[in-house]
């Protein structure tokens, strides 16, 4: 076995406890040392070997520790991150990255400076329904792709009490919280769009954040469309595809964090999988043949991301989620934003 990676965890709320240390906890690679909690010992109870804190400072002055994960409230990242960077520690900072791109490109010239290893838990690119329509893309199965359309749809008709969620603070609402998965996953497939233009409202009653968006990127004879709100009782297709030889349209969530917060996680090979109702339908003309089906979900896997994380640490290999391209999902939201209050489309 090669190199443990001490490890330390931030915040210990929903994304702590089931995104970050449920895979760690299962990684050999890792070692999940101490976990900054306020007020509980949650952490402790699950994992009886970690060490509970209060302070942030306790990992930062701790020279054993390798790796520490921000998993605070969002307006925290940046200057957590910074911190950690400077005390020569490797950085995962939740998404989304930070408030502004300037600060995104500042965590990078810093990690540069201390040669530490710097990214974002971007983990839906780990999604099961995303891989596949990776693939389909990939694939030139439609075509020449001219419409892709990704939903991500709740339902919550109140404000949700005691959420700094539903505060006005920098990097809060549904821009940063859900767009920021939505746009990456774009970017991964596209590149960065040539223009922005952003419809961002309001819609809850009693409401202070943006609790729906409908971002749209351009880039040139592709039209993306990215769309959450708070208010989708029925949901829509969580992707649709449009190209010059077919359609695909998928519905359902990835199924990994509701399996995550009812069982935790538990390697194995049916891990991520999807219940074949939800798997998408395909309409194509392929080598001259029509074809009208199901194809099945690719299996997600969101302990991809540590697993590549461990390779770049130990072994030099390279990385999954560049802090640049995090850098770049922020400067989009930032052009959303400047499109929504100006009511034109804004060139990337």
């Amino acid at each position: 076995m090669g190199k443990i990676i001490n490890t330390a965890i931030v915040g210990f709320g929903m994304s702590g406890e089931y995104f970050h240390a449920a895979f760690l906890n299962a990684n050999p690679n890792y070692h999940l040392s101490k976990v900054v909690e306020r007020h509980s010992n949650r952490s402790k109870h699950l994992y009886p070997y970690i060490e509970v804190v209060r302070d942030f400072s306790s990992v930062l002055d701790d020279d054993e520790i390798d790796l520490v994960i921000i998993n605070t409230p969002n307006h925290l990242h940046f200057e957590m991150a910074k911190k950690a960077l400077i005390s020569g520690k490797h950085v995962v900072v939740e998404k989304p990255f930070t408030a502004t791109s300037k600060e995104a490109e500042e965590l990078i010239n810093i990690a540069a400076a201390q040669e530490k290893i710097l990214t974002v838990y971007q983990n839906r690119r780990w999604d099961g329904d995303f891989l596949t329509v990776k693939k389909i893309i990939e694939g030139r199965m439609l075509g020449e792709l001219v419409e892709f359309e990704s939903h991500f749809d709740r339902f919550r008709n109140y404000i949700k009490p005691n959420s700094w969620k539903e505060e006005i603070l920098p990097a809060a609402g549904l821009l940063y919280d859900i767009a920021s998965h939505l746009i990456d996953q774009s970017v991964c497939l596209f590149g960065n769009p040539i223009s922005v233009y952003a419809d961002l409202r309001t819609q809850r009653p009693s409401g202070k954040i943006i609790d729906a968006f409908e971002v749209i990127l351009n880039y040139d004879k592709l039209k993306v469309t990215l769309k959450s709100n708070y208010l989708s009782k029925i949901p829509l297709p969580r992707f649709t595809l449009h190209g010059t030889e077919g359609s695909y349209i998928k519905n359902g969530l990835d199924p990994q964090e509701e399996t995550l917060k009812k069982y935790g996680y538990r390697k194995s090979p049916e891990w991520g999988t999807e219940p074949s109702e939800f798997w998408g339908m395909i309409d194509i003309k392929l080598n001259g043949l029509n074809f009208s089906g199901e194809i099945e979900t690719i299996a997600g896997s969101y302990s991809a991301f540590y697993e590549n994380l461990y390779e770049a640490i130990a072994n030099g290999k390279e990385l999954a989620v560049k802090p640049g391209e995090a850098m770049n999902t922020i400067h989009i939201i930032e052009l959303a934003m400047e499109s929504c209050r100006n009511g034109c489309v804004i060139k990337f």
